[in-house]
């Protein structure tokens, strides 16, 4: 599924964070941009030991000027301009649904990561943003002769599951929401230019508006052991995909063009996860029983909630996407896994949503 590299356009392959490049991104205002920002910020992914940190998940980048060793130029796109931005960063005003806001965005940049997307449940936003706005995001990269590209797409594109250890497009992919469906119908603009897409699949730590939350809410709704507790979840921390992009961008190879999955090499088992938050305090322990995965629905429908049973579906049962050729080709470790890195994000949960109590 992954074939030649775009290296041969542009400017010289090999340019990183030492060789003056340039480095654009769309989206890092937002929870997976914040990430990736803090990580060019402090070198471009570049840590042998695997250190996430927080991934300026609120989108600040941290304190990396662009003067220090190893850290790259970065130009971000933003509708708004941050309130205090960072001087390591050249901000500049546009929207990636209006294309004229785009013309110049790219030129002299060695990689560009485009990162912004709509995850919401309106159909023609979601063509607007996700659809639109990559194929105009891909045009201006290709028009200035851009010799890297990334774009962040999501292993949501498959659909329901159940999956288990799957490959890159093992199963066809058969998305069920508007966020997934016009997702995986911006890809084809990406892989058309020939980017690296990548498909994380469940993404934890600061920044993390909605994993956590809606476990929270599925473990009052349904509170004991989920069939055994044995599905296994492809997960990653927000830091370390942050590093993965960033390292793509920066590294001294590119990567072949193709699809991608970029979640931890290790699976989670559901069971590990909603313990390891219970044993932080932010969701409420789970009784020590075990129901079935008929009962885990009947107990959902009687207790009325946001959460849907395909939402349930989806941390409930297997879905796990082989992710680990991605960190090899990119020479990034991928660090301790999600589990290890949630103590370092809980300040972050406590802060946006309170403990469980």
């Amino acid at each position: 599924m992954n074939g030649e590299g775009i290296a041969g356009r542009g400017a010289t392959s090999g340019e990183g964070p030492g060789s003056g490049g340039t480095v654009v991104i769309t989206g890092a205002t937002g929870f997976i941009g914040g990430a990736v920002l803090g990580a060019l910020l402090r070198g471009g992914g570049t840590g042998a030991d695997g250190d996430g940190g927080d991934g300026g998940a609120d989108g600040d980048g941290g304190d990396g000027g662009s003067a220090r060793s190893g850290v790259p130029r970065v130009r971000a796109l933003a509708r708004r301009i941050p309130a205090e931005p960072r001087d390591a960063v050249e901000w500049v005003r546009g929207d990636v649904t209006d294309p004229a806001s785009l013309r110049g965005l790219c030129e002299g940049a060695t990689a560009v990561l485009h990162l912004a997307s709509y995850v919401g449940s309106d159909e023609a936003l979601g063509e607007a943003v996700n659809v639109d706005g990559t194929r105009a995001v891909m045009a201006e990269a290709a028009r200035a002769g851009v010799p890297r590209v990334v774009h962040l797409s999501t292993a949501a594109v498959y659909g329901t599951g159940p999956h288990r250890g799957i490959t890159v497009d093992e199963v066809p992919p058969e998305p069920v929401s508007a966020a997934s469906r016009t997702r995986l119908a911006g890809e084809r603009y990406a892989r058309e230019a020939g980017a690296v897409v990548l498909r994380p699949g469940i993404v934890t730590g600061p920044g993390d508006r909605w994993v956590v939350t809606g476990l929270r809410e599925l473990v009052e709704r349904v509170p004991a052991t989920w069939d055994g507790g044995g599905a296994l979840l492809s997960v990653v921390d927000a830091g370390d995909l942050g590093r993965l992009v960033a390292r793509l961008a920066t590294g001294p190879r590119p990567v072949p063009s193709g699809v991608y999955h970029a979640s931890h090499p290790e699976p989670v088992r559901i069971a590990d996860l909603l313990g390891e938050l219970a044993a932080l305090g932010l969701l409420p322990p789970v009784r020590d029983e075990d129901w079935s995965y008929a009962a885990c629905l009947e107990a959902l429908r009687s207790t009325p909630g946001r959460a849907s049973e395909r939402q349930f579906a989806l941390v409930a049962r297997d879905h796990w996407y082989r992710s680990e050729e991605i960190w090899r080709l990119a020479d990034c470790p991928p660090g301790p896994g999600p589990l290890a890195r949630l103590a370092e994000a809980l300040g972050w949960y406590r802060r946006s949503s309170g403990a469980a109590g």
